[in-house]
């Protein structure tokens, strides 16, 4: 049974930043250095830099010939089951780290010299030139390292919608960039079929399918060997019939064999190849329906129908503030992630009702920063249920929580609009005194968004979105 459904969440997928994992089964997707590399949102970023962090460390040791040390510090990788992520989780795994495995991998690392060689500079590197390591493997370790991270991002959804956690429960080990050192500490932790279980960002984690050595000897060690052998005018060049030359990839497997060690000796010779492959591996965030069997039409409906029907008034505040966290994450995932409720700012002297981290990277979020030069690092979320227009005041309280390093871009979303002009003034006369973006949405906007919701086309919500904003700014 699915956290949602052991909690009464009440939601589905589409409608949860986080994988709805059953913790007794397997769910096979998986935590992606390089993936998470990719990502700008803040999350993903720290993580990123614990990783770095601990594979520097390696690096450093090995190269200094302090390999003991070095080898300690794989000591402390286990088989991570709180995930529930990857292949035969909780059972014994037959690609998985194990605890017998560490000693074999960090042999395998040494044993390649690509450290030495300087082939490998990030932990992801290592599924590309070191044998016997893949998706499985990495995976496991990336996740045994930021594990401080997934236990931070665990309590705060638990928060977010309402399941208890259970006190001065142990983390684990972790990898910590401060220290530079692994630690273990006490903590809130959630227990749920009878473990510890660590909920994880769905836009944080693929199906490993594009950083691969596969994928990069095919479309990228082979493409290069083809063009240099066309440079050479080498005896592998072929005629069509109206004389344009070419190289099969066929006729290079022969020489050039689709194996670690290959690509070793390779990358070895021609860097560039694989500064290459990296820079153009930037797979998409997954989307919903390649999760979780979604529909995405149904879910919106429904959402849209349950909306109009809650009363107005603070009785009833509640059932709104959660009926629009649902469909603010169907509408805008992936661009906004990890959501934050009531986020008390200021040393808590005040308080945001949801925050969300801009993860974008292209489209109306992204334009805001790019285009707009706003500040948005964060995206501020208020809901009113007032039965009345919101007035000078709560638009002045969420304006008030803006800052440069916050973000200086908020959502509105209440009810509905008395005098919808004087509303929209209002907020073009906080964005003229530079004091930042408040965009107003109103149950009739959420439903006209939720209507026209497509998964594979954002056009729009996009289009929708930004003439809301030239209404303000122009």
């Amino acid at each position: 049974m699915k956290i949602s459904k052991l909690f009464q969440l009440g939601k589905t997928q589409a409608e949860l930043d986080f994988v709805d994992i059953d913790p007794d089964g397997d769910t096979p997707l998986f935590l992606d250095p390089h993936f998470l590399s990719k990502r700008v949102d803040s999350w993903s970023v720290e993580a990123t830099l614990t990783l770095k962090s601990f594979f520097q460390r390696i690096i450093d040791l090995v190269r200094t010939d302090q390999i003991d040390v070095a080898k300690d510090m794989f000591d402390y990788l286990r088989e991570p089951n709180a995930t529930c992520l990857g292949l035969s989780q909780g059972r014994p795994r037959g690609n998985g780290v194990g605890d017998r495995d560490t000693a074999k991998i960090f042999q395998s690392l040494l044993k390649s010299r690509a450290i030495q060689t300087g082939l490998v500079q990030d932990l992801q590197d290592s599924i590309l030139f070191v044998d016997n390591f893949g998706r499985d493997k990495l995976s496991d370790m990336a996740t045994n390292i930021i594990t401080k991270h997934l236990v931070d991002y665990t309590i705060r959804q638990c928060i977010f919608h309402n399941i208890p956690l259970h006190s001065g429960l142990s983390t684990g080990y972790y990898w910590s960039r401060q220290s530079n050192s692994w630690e273990n500490s006490s903590s809130q932790r959630l227990i749920a079929g009878g473990k510890p279980i660590l909920l994880v960002p769905k836009g944080a984690v693929s199906f490993s399918q594009s950083y691969t050595p596969d994928r990069y000897y095919q479309h990228f060690v082979l493409t290069f060997l083809q063009n240099e052998h066309l440079r050479l005018n080498s005896a592998l060049v072929q005629r069509r019939a109206k004389g344009a030359r070419f190289v099969t990839k066929k006729s290079l497997e022969t020489d050039n064999p689709r194996n670690k060690d290959f690509l070793r000796s390779f990358t070895f010779k021609h860097p560039k190849v694989l500064q290459d492959f990296k820079d153009q591996t930037n797979p998409p965030p997954l989307q919903n329906s390649q999760i979780s069997d979604v529909s995405f039409q149904t879910i919106a409906k429904s959402l849209g129908s349950q909306l109009v029907k809650i009363p107005f008034g603070t009785k009833d505040a509640s059932a709104f503030h959660n009926i629009v966290l649902g469909i603010l994450e169907l509408l805008f995932y992936p661009d906004l992630m990890n959501p934050v409720k009531e986020q008390d700012i200021d040393k808590g002297r005040k308080r945001i009702d949801i925050l969300f981290d801009n993860s974008s990277t292209s489209g109306f979020f992204f334009n805001l920063s790019n285009h707009f030069m706003l500040p948005c690092g964060h995206i501020f979320i208020e809901c009113k249920n007032y039965s009345t227009d919101i007035a000078n005041p709560e638009l002045d309280q969420l304006a008030g929580r803006f800052s440069i390093n916050r973000g200086k871009v908020g959502i509105v979303v209440c009810r509905s609009f008395d005098n919808r002009q004087l509303f929209i003034e209002r907020c073009r006369d906080t964005y003229t005194a530079q004091r930042g973006l408040i965009i107003p949405l109103i149950d009739q906007d959420l439903v006209n968004l939720l209507d026209n919701i497509d998964e594979n086309n954002r056009t729009f919500l996009n289009d929708y979105l930004t003439k809301i904003l030239k209404e303000i700014t122009l």
